[in-house]
């Protein structure tokens, strides 16, 4: 599966993808965007690294790949050198998060485009299972809020032999002008009219993503992005409220996320992803 397949959380496209008219998405980054910094793969390496579960022979990989990709830029050598991570278990990603914040202001945001029966897509440079791992806490927010959503996902996805990362991409990062395609190769499978859809994302390497749709939408941009997006003439949000998604147990795949509403759903995923519960604040 490549990373430009562009699985939805259940791992299935919807069966009359190809048949439906063009339809509006909405599109959202998510380290910085719905995701509060650090980012997730930060702090999946910040885990690792203090619980020494990187080998002292993956820093030099890495080393040693990021002189490789420097001439094509510093982005290259940020997005696309996973060496760090050869040969490691691919399990170890579940162990290592005890909780995933969201900004509440961006959660209403999708809620909003759900009502509206808009399709929601998460894209991100990213890892793919990180990105799953926030899809997975989104939708279970969203159910404690009685809305049911199954996102789009694309993001960078890894190789993997024996269930083991090989410290390689199956393809290109999914950063700058990558992101950019990967929408549009998404926009003709999935039939979306991106002159009507909605993107939102907060680096000026998502300029553009910003570019192709009709309905840009900056959020938590820095210096270089927020002057951008005036000269664009482009609305900037600023989200600040970060909801942080506990886990419910001993499991560090499973999480808990409270409403005031009575109704109770359960999230149950593949092996390979978490599961979330939603349930009545006490």
């Amino acid at each position: 599966m490549s990373a430009h397949s562009f699985p939805r959380s259940a791992g299935i496209f919807p069966a009359n993808a190809a048949q439906s008219a063009a339809r509006i998405a909405a599109i959202f980054d998510l380290d910085g965007t719905l995701l509060p910094e650090p980012s997730l793969e930060r702090r999946f390496f910040r885990e690792l690294r203090y619980s020494r579960k990187i080998p002292l022979t993956n820093y030099l990989r890495w080393s040693i790949q990021a002189l490789r990709l420097l001439p094509h830029g510093v982005v290259a050598v940020q997005h696309a050198n996973k060496r760090y991570l050869t040969n490691l278990s691919t399990t170890l990603l579940y162990r290592h998060f005890d909780s995933i914040a969201l900004f509440e202001e961006g959660v209403a945001r999708v809620a909003w485009h759900a009502q509206q029966k808009h399709e929601i897509i998460l894209l991100s440079g990213t890892l793919e299972p990180l990105a799953r791992l926030a899809a997975t806490a989104l939708e279970c927010e969203l159910e404690a809020r009685g809305l049911r959503i199954q996102p789009w996902i694309c993001a960078t996805q890894l190789a993997e032999k024996r269930g083991r990362w090989t410290g390689y991409l199956q393809d290109q990062a999914i950063a700058g002008p990558a992101k950019a395609r990967a929408l549009q190769t998404l926009a003709q499978h999935a039939r979306l009219n991106l002159r009507e859809s909605h993107a939102y994302a907060n680096s000026l390497l998502d300029r553009h993503l910003f570019g192709i749709v009709g309905h840009p939408h900056v959020v938590n941009p820095g210096k270089a992005l927020a002057a951008f997006a005036n000269e664009q003439n482009w609305p900037i949000l600023h989200w600040h409220i970060e909801k942080p998604i506990p886990r419910m147990d001993s499991s560090r795949t499973n999480f808990t996320a409270s409403t005031s509403s009575d109704t109770s759903f359960r999230t149950d995923s593949a092996s390979t992803n978490p599961s979330f519960r939603t349930e009545s604040a006490k």
